[in-house]
């Protein structure tokens, strides 16, 4: 619920632009959340399980070209960066690890690493969280950041019993130090839909501003059902605003483009989408490499043409179905939707966002049954 509720008060937003004909923020809204422009710094030890989760973050294994590697490649006091190679705007930044001595000063750590610019901080640990990690939480609260987080990154020799146990132990650690509410959150680095990944994804985005919360969600690897559902709640939101622009729905409607789509920025919500939900040929291949099964047969599980490839003559041709197939009653609730003033343009409007809503939802439909072979048998 919580995440239909951020993406209808994404969607509403996005209308409160429109009426007060803020048609900039609209369009840096769109390119944010198609670019996905988001940095997310990760503190912890240089460890196989920190290479594991950054690589996972990114949809890689560490096989792959431009994975992290174990033991880290950088410096021990140098940062690195780990752009998303479908998304190079979204970025991960490995930050050097907390020292445990005694002369630590988590001011110097957050000045020299920049710690606050990031949209996240993600603290991460194997065993417990040290004291001086938790002088960083700290201070980069009292600096009113609110993005930073706990997390135990599981071993492959931790079990359900080890796992729980150091997690009751981080927990007892953060009380000591005097963290109100504390919260630590378990991951398993190589396989993010197991144990408390998504909560910890529901609750970065539930503290990240709305554009940066959708940014973040479309950029990451597509690995459940709830994560499909998230991910076409704000596409649809993206196809509004894209139908707000191309369609002429603002306070000054431009005559004759308000008639049709730009079709151009159709492809690009729709190439974002195939991307997002990892249904192109790399992304599949990629994915099967990694849970050991033959990418013919994920592959194959695509029956929507979009999701096999994104072209300009098929979203036309969706297009001019959907101009010709829109109702009568549909036009007329999104009438009642959307602006007075843009009332006029409402068929055009509406085909469009049929269109590509009914895209959006073929290519969801492939995308789960990709999750649901990835997760039965992979």
């Amino acid at each position: 619920m919580a995440d239909v509720l951020r993406s209808l008060n994404l969607l509403e937003t996005l209308k409160e632009s429109i009426e007060k004909n803020n048609i900039s923020d609209i369009r840096d809204a769109l390119e944010d959340m198609l670019i996905s422009r988001i940095n997310i710094a990760i503190t912890g030890d240089r460890n196989a399980e920190k290479a594991t989760f950054i690589n996972s973050l990114r949809g890689l294994s560490q096989e792959d070209d431009g994975a992290a590697c174990s033991p880290s490649s950088s410096a021990s006091e140098e940062l690195a960066v780990f752009p998303n190679p479908k998304h190079p705007d979204f970025r991960l930044w490995d930050l050097p690890s907390i020292s445990s001595d005694a002369s630590f000063e988590a001011e110097d750590y957050i000045e020299r690493f920049k710690v606050t610019r990031y949209n996240a901080i993600i603290i991460t640990f194997t065993e417990r969280p040290s004291v001086n990690s938790v002088a960083v939480w700290r201070e980069v609260r009292s600096l009113q950041k609110e993005t930073v987080y706990f997390v135990l990154l599981a071993s492959m020799k931790d079990t359900e019993k080890t796992l729980e146990a150091k997690k009751m132990a981080s927990l007892e650690v953060l009380k000591v130090e005097g963290v109100p509410l504390p919260k630590v959150f378990l991951v398993q680095p190589s396989a993010l839909e197991k144990l408390d990944f998504l909560k910890f994804l529901e609750a970065m985005r539930g503290d990240l501003p709305e554009i940066r919360s959708h940014a973040l969600l479309l950029a990451l690897p597509t690995f459940s059902n709830s994560m499909v559902t998230q991910k076409k709640d704000a596409f649809k939101a993206l196809v509004w605003a894209a139908a707000s622009l191309s369609g002429g729905v603002s306070a000054i409607p431009v005559p004759l483009v308000a008639s049709m789509v730009d079709a151009t920025v159709a492809v690009r919500i729709l190439t974002k989408a195939q991307i997002s939900l990892c249904l192109d040929d790399e992304s599949l291949e990629r994915l099967a490499r990694q849970r050991g099964l033959n990418p013919a047969r994920l592959k194959a599980l695509r029956t929507c043409a979009l999701s096999v490839e994104v072209s300009k003559s098929e979203v036309k041709r969706r297009l001019a179905e959907a101009e010709k197939d829109t109702s009568t009653a549909t036009t007329r609730l999104v009438e009642l939707a959307m602006p007075r003033h843009a009332r006029s343009v409402s068929r055009s409007f509406t085909a469009m966002l049929q269109a590509l809503n009914t895209a959006i939802d073929d290519m969801g439909a492939d995308a789960e049954k990709v999750v649901a072979m990835v997760t039965r048998e992979g």
